[in-house]
């Protein structure tokens, strides 16, 4: 069972920087694809960035430009580095990871992101 660990959050003004990291233990991190979602009060969860197991990314149109998915295979982390960041991207940010052999899923506990306007 993977274990994922984030870190990063915190409250920014509108226009501002975050990165978000997420340790993953307990797995072979190059067979982990990986993904960034968030989740706003009353809202459903949704993704924001994939990271494969490539390192190859993709990301909702919401964060395309502003948003960078990274993976550095050393540490076992992945990164989103968050940029002109707006009262709308505020919510809890979730790292998921999908094992690619096993077809397991696992989920970190969460950081919240704050953006004021």
């Amino acid at each position: 069972q993977v274990q994922l660990v984030e870190s990063g959050g915190g409250s920014v003004q509108a226009g501002g920087s975050l990165r978000l990291s997420c340790e993953a233990f307990g797995s072979i991190f190059s067979l982990l694809n990986m993904g960034w979602y968030r989740q706003a009060p009353g809202k459903q969860r949704e993704l924001v960035a994939t990271i494969n197991a490539g390192g190859g990314t993709n990301y909702a149109d919401s964060v395309q430009g502003r948003f960078t998915g990274s993976r550095d295979y050393a540490r076992k982390t992945v990164y989103l580095e968050m940029n002109s960041l707006r009262p709308e991207d505020t919510g809890t940010y979730y790292c998921k990871s999908f094992n690619i052999r096993t077809r397991q899923e696992s989920w970190g506990q969460g950081t919240q992101v704050t953006v004021s306007s």
